[in-house]
């Protein structure tokens, strides 16, 4: 179900029809597309600035709208081959990551000579081993490319030294040029000339545009231009999930396991152009207080546009701040601009069913909140960031030209028949091959998709796509195969191994330590003695085959004990799910 909201300046009568320029207050519709029936296909991305509106969706299509003050053209279909995974658009440029690791873009600091073609600019990247990348971010008249190497490069301009180098020496670059290693994730906004780096140690580096503090390098640092990568001091205790910017003002949500609610958010800049949450300036990240975020609230999501912020909490509250000359805060008084927290009013949705599975897009002058499904239980997704981290990576390949692909062997077992004269069949294919379609033959291998139906004419002999992953799980699991498991549970005195992979797969908890680059990777031990023996070898089996023991008496406290569990592994419920086996198991026996 395409369930979207929209609130603020109408620049693209073509998508929102019959509404007034201005639209003060939440209204919902569905996408509609006149040419063809895009309407049944599932939301997975909004990306939207005053440039264009980029509907993203499950199938891997993308739809683009250019706002009218550039175009009055019917949307058109992205002709991209690869599937998309992921859009952004920036102030007058737009970027396009593929499932295969490539970035398509276009805008006139991207391409100034045919600004409205795509090009791949993952191609320019000099080194050829760095060129698979992970995420892109899109800044005021900048892309950023994080690669699955954990290296950010920066394209378009730098004339306030948001590339991290001097903006006299280098005003622009129309190749991807190297701007940090060992990154974990990319911060920045649709219209802001500044950016954040985190790297694997969650150390925070800022650069770019600082006329109000926003780069949050405190009092001292008021210097107009950051023109290279400088260390954020000062940083809040905790995590950092998520930075986003708009153009005088920067916003951070920090996870903190131990405090109440668990994620906060800490703001600095201006407060006059947008609103930090607070009636003053600050030039360093500092919590934004209100009694919206009490009652043991939390934050699932937020976003900021030009001057707008808003958050969505857990009890299905959506929050925001700034200016609201256009409606963008979805408050019917335009005139007044609201530099507090307040609370907005929504339509009545399907937010009491899963609000975690709402998202916002802030974009220049409006806002969207959209409905997207799950992504949780992607298996497919997991693999392909597994199969482009070089820690979990066991086994090499070496293609036509002597470059190395490295892969994790634990997934190939999965994906193709179990024994070795299939790898080595696999390896004598990638001699064969150039970098590129190599890493087309592993993503298949991988997600199971014909991304190339020539390759995959010549591989699928030897890939096993019928078997189910449970099966594979489990009979690992019963011949106790201890060269397949990497990870050690303890509970009682007693150790548990599991491959790292399962429990990627089953629990969101390991998932986020395994998957983040910033967590340690190392072989963690875990106390989980508070489990009885019975209950901890029905989530274990569970964990492998998604079934319960047929053995095992299921009884209230054991029910009551893995509902505690469940909730502590964040286990990925899916059909059937493990609470709901147990009740029938449960009641069947009574």
């Amino acid at each position: 179900m395409n369930e979207i909201l929209f609130f603020g300046q109408n620049q693209n009568p073509k998508l929102i029809k019959n509404e007034p320029n201005e639209i003060t207050k939440p209204i919902q519709f569905k996408f509609e597309n006149e040419n063809e029936n895009e309407n049944e296909k599932q939301i997975k991305q909004i990306s939207t600035s005053n440039f264009a509106i980029i509907f993203l969706f499950e199938n891997g299509k993308a739809i683009e709208y250019l706002n009218e003050d550039y175009s009055n053209q019917n949307p058109e279909k992205i002709q991209i081959e690869e599937n998309i995974q992921k859009v952004t658009v920036g102030y007058r440029n737009e970027a396009i990551l593929t499932i295969e690791g490539n970035v398509f873009a276009k805008g006139e600091n991207i391409n100034p000579n045919n600004p409205k073609e795509f090009i791949n600019i993952s191609s320019l990247i000099e080194d050829k081993n760095d060129r698979i990348i992970q995420d892109i971010v899109s800044g005021g008249f900048t892309i950023y490319l994080l690669t699955s190497n954990q290296n950010v490069y920066g394209i378009g301009s730098n004339f306030n030294g948001q590339l991290g180098f001097d903006s006299k020496t280098l005003p622009k670059t129309e190749k991807p040029i190297l701007m940090m290693k060992n990154v974990s994730k990319i911060f920045s906004g649709i219209i802001s000339y500044h950016i954040f780096l985190l790297n694997s140690n969650q150390e925070l580096f800022g650069c770019g545009y600082n006329d109000y503090g926003q780069v949050g390098l405190g009092e001292s640092r008021k210097e107009m231009k950051i023109q290279k990568l400088t260390k954020i001091q000062n940083i809040p205790k905790g995590k950092i999930i998520d930075i986003k910017c708009g153009i005088y003002y920067s916003i951070m949500m920090i996870e903190n396991e131990n405090q109440n609610p668990k994620r906060k958010l800490y703001s600095c800049g201006n407060y006059q152009y947008n609103g930090l949450g607070r009636n003053e300036d600050t030039y360093e990240f500092t919590e934004i207080k209100s009694s919206l975020f009490e009652n043991d609230d939390d934050i699932l999501d937020f976003s900021c546009g030009f001057r707008q912020t808003l958050i969505l909490s857990s009890n299905s509250k959506l929050i925001g701040f700034g200016i609201n000359e256009y409606g963008e805060l979805g408050t019917e008084n335009t005139k007044e601009n609201q530099l507090i927290p307040i609370q907005i009013e929504l339509p009545k949705l399907r937010f009491n069913e899963n609000i975690s599975n709402y998202h916002i897009s802030c974009g220049f002058n409006n806002s969207f909140i959209y409905y997207s499904l799950p992504s949780f239980s992607n298996l497919e997704e997991d693999l392909i960031k597994l199969f482009r981290r070089k820690e979990f990576c066991d086994i090499s390949f070496k293609t036509e030209n002597g470059e190395i692909i490295e892969a994790h062997k634990l997934i190939l077992k999965y994906r193709l028949d179990q024994n070795q004269n299939q790898i080595e069949k696999l390896q004598e294919i990638i001699s064969k091959k150039s970098i590129k379609e190599s890493n087309q033959i592993f993503e298949m291998i991988y997600s199971n998709r014909i991304i190339n139906p020539k390759l995959y004419s010549e591989i699928k002999e030897i890939i096993n796509s019928n078997e189910k992953i449970e099966e594979t799980m489990k009979r690992i699991y019963l011949n106790e195969n201890e060269n397949e498991k990497d990870f050690i549970i303890e509970r009682k005195e007693k150790q548990y191994k599991f491959p790292k992979l399962i429990l990627i797969m089953r629990s969101e908890l390991y998932r986020g330590m395994f998957l983040s680059v910033t967590e340690d990777k190392s072989n963690k031990v875990t106390d989980y003695s508070e489990l009885s023996n019975k209950s901890f070898q029905i989530f274990e089996y569970w964990i492998y085959s998604n079934q319960i023991k047929e053995e095992i008496e299921i009884t209230q406290e054991i029910i009551d004990e893995i509902q505690i569990g469940i909730d502590y592994f964040q286990l990925n419920q899916t059909n059937p799910n493990l609470f709901d086996l147990l009740i029938n198991k449960f009641n069947n026996q009574n």
